[in-house]
């Protein structure tokens, strides 16, 4: 079999199991399997398989058969313009989120500029909001937590890898109660006291629980639920966050948290009861639709 060949019988294949990727998703496998990047991929485009390839590229195609999601089998994703490793320890990162770190990226150059601030992410999962808000701004002191200690390694790699993770500090539990924890020590012994964050940015689960019964088999059967599942509303851990965040947020503060994509009324009213003097507005994304719930202090 030749790579034109390989690509089509790929692509067919994964079509047949529902994906509106098939072609994106055939030529990752085979790139992964033969280590090529896009360009020198198709530039072998008559080049025949060794069988060993051959056998490798059958292998992938079969995990993926099975409703393996892609960046499982490949171990990575992109997020942001870095390359993360992914594991079934926490979800897959979506270009969703993108939008809330466009959001705190914006909110944190125009307040901090020049100075140090700390941005607490709640829910951090494989750390992309973490590690892309500290590989973007050198002022960022991040603070990431999650309830899965799994989680909490896979996300300290991925701090590694960008080379942020002297900037990060991992902490495991619910919401926000681990700001009140010791933090960890810094080079040179300093520690910071404070409880405080100047950002809090969440991306916890917001899918109401019957949606998630309906979810494709390549999420509810490969992803964590507990990354998903976000009770009968979708709101139930947004809720508790929003109830708890005026004692942990800081003056002049603000807080970022990605909602299902008609959850805003909702979200907004959460927001009021916690936050009545606020600054209160739901940002959509491209689409048009309900994406992160903004509060400013």
């Amino acid at each position: 079999m030749i790579v034109r060949e390989a690509l089509r019988a790929g692509r067919r294949l994964i079509e047949a199991i529902g994906s509106d990727e098939a072609e994106l998703e055939a030529e990752l496998l085979l790139r992964h399997v033969l280590r090529l990047d896009r360009v020198h991929l198709y530039q072998r485009l008559h080049d025949r398989l060794t069988p060993g390839a051959e056998r490798r590229y059958r292998r992938l195609l079969d995990r993926r058969l099975s409703h393996e999601p892609t960046p499982y089998i490949l171990g990575r994703k992109e997020f942001f313009g870095l390359d993360f490793e992914v594991s079934p320890a926490a979800i897959i990162p979506r270009p969703e989120t993108e939008v809330l770190v466009e959001l705190a990226l914006a909110f944190a150059r125009e307040r901090f500029a020049g100075r140090d601030f700390t941005l607490a992410d709640i829910g951090a999962g494989c750390g992309a909001i973490a590690v892309a808000i500290a590989h973007e701004l050198p002022n960022a002191r991040v603070i990431a937590i999650d309830v899965s200690k799994r989680a909490l390694a896979l996300a300290r790699r991925n701090a590694e890898r960008h080379g942020v993770a002297g900037r990060i500090d991992f902490r495991h539990g619910s919401l926000l109660a681990p700001l009140t924890a010791h933090p960890e020590p810094k080079p040179g012994g300093s520690r910071d006291s404070s409880r405080r964050a100047d950002i809090i940015a969440a991306n916890l689960p917001y899918v109401r629980t019957a949606d998630w019964q309906r979810l494709p088999p390549e999420i509810r059967e490969h992803e964590p639920r507990s990354g998903l599942d976000g009770g009968p509303d979708g709101l139930r851990l947004v809720r508790r966050l929003l109830a708890r965040a005026p004692a942990y947020l800081a003056p002049a503060g603000a807080l970022f948290a990605e909602i299902g994509d008609d959850q805003g009324a909702a979200a907004i009213e959460a927001a009021q009861a916690a936050f009545p003097e606020a600054e209160i507005a739901v940002a959509r994304d491209l689409t048009g639709r309900d994406r992160v719930l903004v509060i400013k202090r």
